[in-house]
């Protein structure tokens, strides 16, 4: 007797078993075929839920975005702590959030998928945006930050550390990625108004990359 299944989970079960063959093999080596072999499934019921083996790439790191955008959200909820410290725990958990993840996004780069890239991009600038916007005006309100502009100045931080630290677009060499890390603590602390040094951490993160 044919079983069937909620249609979110099955859709789940394509995902988790491509992006496990994705970065066990590498996205270029992986058919259409090997997924439905791994899930168990007819060719018609992945292209039900998708039309290529592109879109099931597009979806696995928009479902990595969603997973980073609601994690900073729970982090921007916690009453116990103070804005600086939001902001410390959003970014590192930004920035640390390798792993599954970080092999993924290397595929992407080697699959030269240009279009997926950016639009990953402008979707984890859109959904991070209102998040800290709110976390800005906690620490305006606490005098940590000085600024009339919250949103906006988020959103240039946002653009131009999502593009110009993006590895994958640009290859930058140790020393140059650490001098970009110097120059973007020093442009968050003055347009944000903070206490100099409020966000060296920045720079250790970027001197274990180098």
């Amino acid at each position: 007797m044919r079983i069937l299944k909620n249609p979110e989970n099955r859709k789940t079960e394509i995902l988790d078993a491509a992006e496990m063959l994705f970065v066990a093999r590498g996205y270029a080596e992986t058919t259409v075929n090997d997924i439905l072999r791994e899930v168990g499934i007819a060719k018609g019921t992945f292209y039900y839920y998708f039309q290529s083996k592109e879109e099931v790439m597009d979806a696995i790191v928009m479902r990595f975005i969603d997973k980073g955008v609601e994690s900073a959200k729970a982090i921007a909820a916690d009453p116990g702590l103070t804005a600086p410290e939001k902001l410390f725990q959003i970014i590192m958990g930004l920035r640390g959030d390798g792993g599954q993840k970080g092999e993924m996004i290397d595929e992407l780069h080697q699959v030269n998928n240009a279009e997926m890239h950016q639009k990953s991009l402008v979707e984890t600038i859109l959904q991070l945006t209102p998040v800290l916007t709110d976390v800005i005006e906690q620490g305006i309100g606490e005098g940590a930050f000085q600024t009339p502009y919250p949103k906006e100045t988020i959103e240039f931080l946002l653009v131009s550390s999502q593009f110009l630290l993006d590895e994958g677009i640009f290859q930058w060499e140790p020393q140059e990625l650490m001098q970009k890390a110097m120059a973007l603590t020093h442009i968050i602390e003055t347009t944000l108004g903070a206490e100099k040094g409020s966000f060296a951490y920045i720079l250790e993160m970027y001197g274990e990359k180098g």
